[in-house]
């Protein structure tokens, strides 16, 4: 099964990325994902399964413990259509 997951962390400054948005997104990046798009106001990443999820759980505990006051994300199963 391929996942993909887009996020958000807060709070935002539009003046430079806050430490918990470049802690997710380091976590993502050194993941063993398949692609990672990052954008000024999220980021998407899709691979395995069990490599997203573990993603996931890791770029939670990391964001949360750099100063995140919430993390917005959603979990999409990708489709063979979707390939």
């Amino acid at each position: 099964m391929r996942l993909r997951v887009e996020f958000t962390t807060e709070p935002f400054d539009l003046d430079e990325a806050p430490a918990h948005a470049v802690a997710a997104r380091q976590v993502v990046q050194e993941a063993e994902l398949d692609t990672v798009d990052v954008g000024p106001f999220g980021t998407t990443a899709e691979g395995r399964a069990d490599a997203l999820l573990a993603a996931v759980g890791e770029l939670l505990r990391t964001s949360l413990e750099a100063g995140a006051t919430r993390v917005s994300l959603q979990v999409n199963v990708i489709t063979e259509e979707e390939r």
